[in-house]
């Protein structure tokens, strides 16, 4: 059995970067804290239009976005998600109003992307993880940023990251046939349109964007390189 010590270091990243932010963001002033978050909010615009213009066929991400909405609309994924960090919410006594707002846009910032999926498969496949390691970095960073602004539900984005990236690793030699280079360039695409939407939501526009809706986005990005002709 494969142990997923990529996996494990990055949640931990994840976690230690989050807990950083939730504690110590405060000690910074108001307006600077304003600053620097919208100003991660520009340098994920940056990152998401990389991940957009990377990410294969514009029609398949196109139409895994809009069919991830729509499923996500259909099985009220929102109500859902809202129950479930209500509960976590509960569990940790938190008083954040942010708390599952913070924990859904913490775990599709460090989910999604081709270097989850590259990391994964190079250390189950055993050609190391240079890639991960790299990513834990951004990854702390990234969080400890948001952990200042958003509160104590970007700590749980670690489970995420533990669940998801350990199980791709463990299953790296069943997934590796599966999972084309059109089907991570598809991932990549849809997941891209994602952290725009954070990066969006972020720096503040007038009417945010229901992400917890569109996260059946990636699901449709997997499925639809092995349906569609083109």
């Amino acid at each position: 059995m494969i142990i997923p010590w990529g996996a494990i270091i990055n949640a931990a990243a994840v976690a230690a970067g989050a807990v950083i932010g939730l504690f110590f963001g405060n000690l910074a002033p108001e307006r600077t804290r304003n600053l620097v978050f919208q100003l991660f909010g520009l340098c994920l615009v940056g990152i998401a239009l990389n991940m957009v213009l990377s990410g294969g066929s514009f029609i398949t991400v196109i139409l895994s976005c809009a069919l991830g909405a729509g499923t996500g609309e259909l099985l009220k994924l929102s109500e859902r998600l809202d129950s479930l960090g209500g509960i976590l919410k509960r569990a940790v006594k938190s008083k954040n109003p942010e708390f599952t707002e913070g924990l859904v846009n913490s775990s599709l910032l460090v989910c999604v992307g081709a270097m989850s999926i590259i990391g994964s498969f190079e250390e189950g496949l055993g050609e190391g993880r240079t890639t991960v390691f790299t990513k834990s970095v951004i990854d702390f960073f990234a969080v400890m940023i948001l952990a200042s602004r958003s509160g104590s539900g970007v700590v749980f984005s670690a489970i995420a990251v533990l669940f998801y990236q350990g199980g791709l690793t463990m299953l790296a030699a069943f997934l590796k046939p599966w999972v084309t280079l059109e089907t991570q360039a598809a991932l990549t695409g849809a997941g891209g349109v994602l952290v725009l939407g954070i990066a969006m939501n972020m720096i503040g526009i007038p009417k945010p964007v229901n992400l917890k809706n569109s996260v059946p986005a990636l699901l449709w990005a997997l499925i639809l390189p092995s349906l569609l002709p083109f």
